[in-house]
């Protein structure tokens, strides 16, 4: 079986709910006090042995690439006036040895698509996908790690979920429970709550088989218009190809301004 080596990062979303601080700055860019969300993601992957980070920007995205790329200038000017530790931060932004690929996705068509921009990158290798609009705090390696590790076990994907109670279940995919432990026999696209076929909702941490690609690629467009990854997911579970980990982080939605602010005062609390 194939090492989990790398990830995928879709970044090319307007971030329209944070507008006008996202009108010339990515979402994705956003702080979470002094470090930005996408960087938490990039350390997350990177901490389950991924080595190449692959970006699907959009434009107005190329601060992205910019706040990964070396800045020398900022560094020797840093260094001439002795803020040293300063500096070493700005230089090690990302660990020897990371590749940092951007892949253009020219209209934004969904999750899905966004996935599926990434696939001459990915190849036929295994991959995760991270949401940085998820921001996740917890102890341990992280969620990714977690699935990274079922994936080695089982070779099969992998969805992170969690238990949503309540209405605010039509807000995310929800699993259909197999009949083994850990088991999905489907994904549904945020189902009205009554409908919902379980309290378990699948959130931005993913692990996903090559063969996905496949699947994207002659998939109609499903909510809203958009190619879902979570309708491709669904078809790779009527195989019995897909499994669930249990999150044991504790989750803010960034994508929306009271989970951001949620987020950095937990993270100030620290």
């Amino acid at each position: 079986m194939r090492k989990l080596r790398k990830a995928v990062f879709p970044v090319a979303g307007f971030g329209t709910r944070f507008l006008p601080a996202t009108k010339a700055m990515p979402k994705e860019l956003l702080p979470i006090v002094d470090k930005p969300l996408i960087q938490y993601a990039a350390e997350e992957a990177i901490a389950a042995g991924i080595d190449t980070l692959i970006f699907v920007t959009g434009r107005n995205k190329r601060a992205i690439e910019d706040h990964f790329d070396n800045n020398q200038e900022l560094e020797m000017a840093l260094r001439a006036k002795g803020k040293h530790e300063q500096a070493d931060m700005v230089k090690n932004i990302l660990p020897e040895g990371i590749e940092c690929i951007f892949v253009r996705q020219a209209e934004q068509l969904g999750l899905g698509h966004a996935v599926l921009c990434a696939e001459r990158v990915v190849g036929s290798e295994p991959f995760a996908v991270l949401l940085a609009d998820d921001f996740l705090t917890g102890e341990g390696e992280g969620a990714t790690a977690e699935l990274a590790r079922a994936f080695e076990a089982s070779g099969r994907t992998q969805l992170s979920v969690m238990e949503v109670n309540g209405s605010d279940i039509s807000k995310y995919g929800v699993v259909v429970p197999g009949p083994a432990s850990g088991s999905v026999a489907g994904l549904v696209e945020k189902p009205n709550a009554e409908d919902a076929p379980s309290n378990l909702a699948s959130i931005g941490r993913y692990v996903l088989t090559p063969d996905i690609f496949d699947i994207l690629r002659a998939q109609k467009p499903g909510a809203g218009g958009e190619i879902q990854l979570a309708d491709a997911i669904n078809a790779q579970a009527a195989n019995g190809a897909v499994e669930a980990v249990t999150l044991r982080a504790r989750r803010f939605d960034c994508g929306s301004v009271q989970g951001y602010l949620d987020a950095i005062i937990a993270v100030a609390g620290r």
